[in-house]
């Protein structure tokens, strides 16, 4: 009887392989044995994805070349196909699955885990039907959790409706993207603009968003504003008091009206403390991190992106010291609790300075088992690094641990308890409220700051109720301020909510948010948006590029592509399947109707709407003058055409009226400089370039470029 243990990576492999007592190294697999395990088993792994939807040229070669007439595009079936580079791992990882009377899928908890292994065995056809199935059920990689995993391995078929799941997530994308990218890339070009389009579900709403941000800034006129504030002095010390209730006035008539109806004026008057009050308060350390909210703290402290955070934490899980990354829980169980209290000392070993973590009894706040669905907060394992390990770390590993400890240890160091000291001074008839801060007890603050918490720094003097005191009255001239634009973090957060304006402490508490995308998708979402250049990052602000603009333009009669609720509702749809509330039949019926609906309405939007029409000319004649200013020369071989960087290449402008002539960007492994390429398009012919590389050796060598036919050659009887 034959147990085949299915990683997801190999990595992951390693790690189990690492937690049993012995294992022999095979060709894509390993012979394992361990008193936890059956006899005769096998740990194998893929390589993240080895199975990939096919493209529509697969179903018919027409869809080859883009067309209006040949949308939509709806298989009957859908088929999928090995990826090219990945086919001999595939077929380690099918042979070992036929041999398996019992098969463990073993990738990471969630969707996608179940999404990689039961697409790898429907594409190699095991008949899973006549096998044992389990699973394996895990939030960290170290030993001790790995061998209880696999004392308590789960039913197999009890997570099949998250591949269902996560694979009509997967075909509802394709549809989305093989349909409306054409559709739209089609209808602009019509209009005289070039390149393509992408469209995706998720993608184009988050676009969207930063668009809107970027349009609200760019539109904002500031306007000018008057305030009243109080200057108090009191006990020779003085403090700053604001207008109570706070108001603004647009112009100097309106403030005067106020000041004369309260019987105020600017300058020195005489004024009497009405009211003071003392409260003491207590603040609460900040909640345990989920992956988004991890990526928007990680963000807004050290301007890493979404992806190099999750690549930062996913590392420390592989390195047994980070629970599990792609959770959406900001909440833990009792059991993690428990450990995490057992551990304090080592933790504390870590800490620039040892202090006392008193709050030993789990709080709702952030304990709380029936919170937790799938995977707990992201947290310290069991296996704590010591100094030495850590200072070997790249600096944001370092950055996203040190962050992750001292916000769970954070909850064992009690709440930051402060003195609130609000003084309400009456001037005139005008009420002016001042409102002052005394720490009692750092508490949790203490594990954020190098130095105590300073003392004093937000005092009022100590006063009495009416008690007289001086006080000089100013009106300053303010304007109004834009939105600010979006980050990585708050766009992730953005994300999360789905455009709900709320912080991350908010968001927290929401009894279902409503977001879009995934814990696990949200960052590759990001980066495959500015990967196509339609989001660009300026000193960790994220824009809408010139190409980007005109795709939300071009979409933004289609709330269906550009609402994050609305695209949220998808999301919670999807989530459905995976409860089996719903059938991937009904979701991907739904999907199709959308798509029918864009291919109905969306031409006659293009054809109809005189605002889109004149902002597609502007970007036409934006994109004709940055192709001019791109030009390297007139064309050898139609002999009007431009020359231009088409981005992997340079290439005609005439390619519409059937010139084909390109000239690459990269040749026999040497990027080719812009002075070269000028050459060759003016004389034919280039200098003696070095760098190339030879095929065959491996070795580089020098040599001139030619034309000849417009075909590009080296040339090496002219070298020297």
């Amino acid at each position: 009887m034959t147990t085949v243990i299915l990683a997801e990576k190999p990595s992951q492999a390693r790690a189990y392989v690492a937690a049993f007592q012995k294992s022999q190294k095979k060709s894509g697999y390993y012979e394992v044995s361990d008193p936890v395990l059956p006899n005769d088993t096998l740990v194998t792994h893929a390589l993240g994805h080895l199975v990939e939807l096919v493209p529509p040229e697969k179903y018919d070669a027409k869809y080859r070349n883009w067309a209006l007439a040949n949308l939509p595009i709806f298989p009957t079936t859908y088929q999928f196909e090995v990826i090219a580079d990945k086919q001999k791992q595939f077929q380690v990882v099918k042979t070992l699955l036929n041999w398996a009377d019992t098969i463990i899928v073993a990738g990471d908890n969630g969707r996608e885990g179940e999404n990689i292994a039961w697409s790898i065995m429907k594409q190699a056809q095991i008949d899973v039907e006549h096998k044992t199935m389990q699973r394996l059920w895990i939030n960290s990689l170290e030993k001790e959790a790995i061998i209880a995993g696999f004392r308590n391995l789960k039913d197999g078929w009890q997570f099949y409706p998250n591949y269902q799941e996560a694979q009509t997530r997967q075909i509802s994308d394709w549809l989305v993207g093989m349909n409306a990218s054409p559709l739209y890339t089609l209808l602009l070009r019509q209009h005289g603009l070039s390149g393509v389009y992408a469209i995706g579900r998720v993608q184009t709403p988050t676009l969207y968003m930063v668009y809107q941000r970027d349009q609200l800034i760019k539109n904002f006129k500031p306007e000018p504003y008057l305030e009243l504030n109080a200057e108090i002095l009191a006990n020779q010390q003085k403090f700053e008091a604001k207008l109570d209730p706070y108001q603004r006035f647009k112009d100097e008539k309106g403030l005067t009206i106020f000041m004369q109806a309260k019987s105020v004026q600017r300058g020195p008057q005489t004024a009497l403390i009405k009211d003071v009050q003392n409260i003491v308060k207590k603040t609460p350390s900040p909640r345990l991190f989920s992956l988004s909210s991890l990526q928007s703290a990680v963000n807004q402290r050290f301007h890493a992106s979404a992806s190099e955070t999750l690549a930062a934490v996913q590392a420390l899980y592989e390195a047994k010291w980070l629970t599990y990354p792609r959770t959406d829980s900001e909440y833990l169980t009792q059991q993690e609790f428990d450990y995490l209290a057992a551990n304090l000392d080592q933790y504390q070993e870590l800490l620039p300075e040892k202090m006392a973590l008193p709050q030993t009894t789990p709080q709702k706040r952030y304990v709380n088992d029936q919170k937790v669905t799938e995977h707990p907060a992201i947290i310290m394992t069991k296996v704590v690094p010591n100094s030495t390990q850590l200072a070997k770390l790249p600096v944001l590993q370092r950055q996203v641990y040190d962050l992750v400890l001292k916000t769970t240890l954070a909850m064992f160091a009690g709440p930051y308890e402060y003195t609130e000291t609000t003084i309400i001074t009456q001037v005139g008839q005008a009420l002016f409220k001042s409102v002052g801060k005394v720490p009692i007890n750092p508490g949790w603050r203490r594990l954020f700051k190098t130095k105590s918490v300073e003392q004093g720094k937000d005092t009022l003097p100590v006063v009495t109720p009416g008690q007289t005191v001086q006080a000089v009255l100013t009106t300053p001239t303010k304007q109004t301020t834009p939105p600010k634009p979006f980050t990585e973090g708050t766009l992730i957060t953005a994300m999360k909510t789905a455009g709900k304006t709320l912080d991350a402490d908010e968001a927290a508490v929401l009894k279902a948010v409503e977001g879009i995308g995934t814990e696990a998708t949200r960052a590759n979402v990001l980066e495959t948006l500015k990967r196509r250049h339609y989001l660009v990052t300026n000193k960790n602000e994220l824009h809408v590029s010139g190409t980007g603009v005109t795709l939300c333009q071009a979409v933004a009669l289609e709330p269906l592509l550009t609402s994050p609720s609305m695209t949220a509702k998808w999301e919670l749809a999807l989530k459905e399947i995976g409860k089996k509330k719903r059938t991937p039949e009904n979701f991907l019926g739904q999907i199709k109707l959308l798509i029918q609906k864009l291919l109905k309405e969306v031409p006659e939007q293009f054809a109809q709407n005189a605002d889109l029409q004149t902002q597609l000319v502007a970007q036409q004649q934006v994109e004709q003058k940055q192709q001019a200013q791109a030009a390297v020369g007139v064309c050898p071989i139609c002999k009007t055409g431009e020359i231009s960087d088409r981005g992997k290449f340079y290439g005609c402008s005439n390619y519409k009226n059937g010139c084909k002539f390109t000239l690459p960007k990269q040749w026999s492994g040497k990027k080719l400089p812009i002075s070269a390429i000028k050459q060759l398009i003016k004389t034919g012919e280039t200098a003696q370039l070095k760098g190339f590389k030879s095929k065959k050796t491996g070795k580089t060598f020098s040599a001139k470029l030619k034309l000849e036919a417009g075909k590009l050659k080296f040339d090496f009887d002219k070298c020297k």
